[in-house]
């Protein structure tokens, strides 16, 4: 299992539950996971020789990056190498690291956005030569990071020095990408997982994407179902979604989807990650389907065949992550009556007199709630006033 963090530590105690040995590595002293795990080792995920040389050490018969981009292709090397099940590692890189996405959906001709790179040390004419050959406006980001961090939109190219800088701060491979912002037809980004088995989608958990600022929000706060895409719409997603798994050669495995609708209907792919969901997505679709996506991930990493069998469950499911956009010292949260009946499960990563952060990235989350509505409209009023039913208390 590579990463410990609460958000993978339910894979760690499924893995457990169905009798598996687990061997954990991450390098944080205080990942919560070290005391799920029947063996912890202090390393990096992102160091394939290490990785390589403990899962050899301890004979494993699969490894798994659970909801973890930087994991997933060091996963698939060291699967490669061992001979065990993984999903091809070129495949895994392509769709981990944007730029190479990018070229990989122009090549095969995948809607996409125009964009230009941004290299470490690069001289400032060259980069506003690239940036003023787009349309404005358009998004700055690292090409190998994830959960929105070190994204910035920009209307202009006045503040493009600090959109890079802050975007050098989140990448490993110091290689960034600027690329023009898609106009949506469809109002919502379309989030959520997709679960391939034997290189057909087996599972098509797309949800409506819930931001702030009026949904133009860079960091998302929460996933809906059912979400409001018309019959034609969701039809044209799941087959280019499919033509993506088909042509990567993707065989088995859950992964993680953020889709632009633009105004001609087509889907623009502005992620596909080859790794379950962050923000425990994948309970929350086991949930809405009454299936268990968690062990189809073990299972699979394992080469275990699996009989799913996704059945919508009755009423809306959604998720909402807990954030401040204020630095402070963390008192406690505040639940309204009003939809407080209709939690069904908390998950609070911070104790009281804990240090929280203002949200810019998934990794500045307080938790996760997860919601279960009797209608649409009690559903959708709650993404309008989520601020005035939900308050962190400083």
């Amino acid at each position: 299992m590579l990463g410990g963090s609460m958000q993978q530590v339910p894979a760690i105690k499924k893995a457990k539950e169905i009798g598996l040995r687990t061997v954990l590595i991450d390098y944080l002293p205080d990942n919560p996971g070290k005391d799920v795990a029947d063996v912890w080792y202090q390393e990096s995920t992102t160091d394939v020789n290490a990785v390589y040389k403990i899962a050899k050490t301890e004979k494993a018969d699969g490894i798994l990056a659970y909801a973890s981009d930087p994991a997933a292709l060091p996963a698939a090397i060291v699967a490669e190498r061992l001979g065990i099940p993984t999903n091809p590692s070129k495949s895994v890189e392509i769709l981990g690291v944007k730029h190479k996405f990018r070229e990989f959906l122009k090549k095969h001709n995948f809607a996409c956005p125009q964009t230009v790179l941004i290299y470490k040390d690069m001289d400032k004419a060259d980069i506003l030569s690239g940036i003023n050959s787009l349309e404005f406006p358009i998004v700055i980001k690292p090409t190998d990071s994830s959960g929105s961090k070190g994204v910035s939109f920009l209307n202009d190219a006045s503040e493009i020095e600090a959109a890079i800088e802050y975007a050098a701060q989140y990448s490993r491979n110091n290689i960034l990408i600027a690329e023009e912002f898609i106009k949506r037809g469809y109002p919502h980004i379309i989030g959520g997982d997709i679960l391939v088995v034997d290189g057909q989608i087996r599972l098509f958990g797309d949800m409506d994407c819930l931001r702030d600022n009026d949904g133009d929000g860079l960091v998302p706060i929460g996933k809906k179902k059912p979400n409001a895409l018309n019959i034609s719409q969701r039809e044209a997603l799941y087959a280019e979604l499919q033509r993506l798994i088909t042509s990567l050669e993707i065989r088995n495995g859950e992964m993680n989807i953020e889709v632009i609708i633009d105004k001609n209907d087509h889907p623009h792919f502005l992620e596909v990650g080859p790794r379950a969901g962050g923000n425990m997505i994948p309970i929350q679709l086991s949930d809405a389907y009454g299936i268990d996506l968690i062990e189809a991930n073990i299972k699979m990493a394992m080469g275990d065949s699996i009989d799913l069998q996704p059945k919508e469950q009755p009423g809306c499911y959604m998720h909402y992550v807990l954030h401040s956009y204020k630095d402070g010292i963390f008192e406690g949260i505040e639940y309204s009556d009003k939809i407080e009946q209709y939690i069904y499960r908390k998950v609070v990563y911070k104790h009281k007199g804990d240090r929280i952060e203002y949200f810019d990235g998934a990794g500045k989350a307080i938790g996760i709630i997860f919601f279960r509505f009797p209608t649409v409209e009690i559903m959708n009023d709650f993404c309008t006033h989520h601020s005035d039913y939900v308050k962190i208390l400083l």
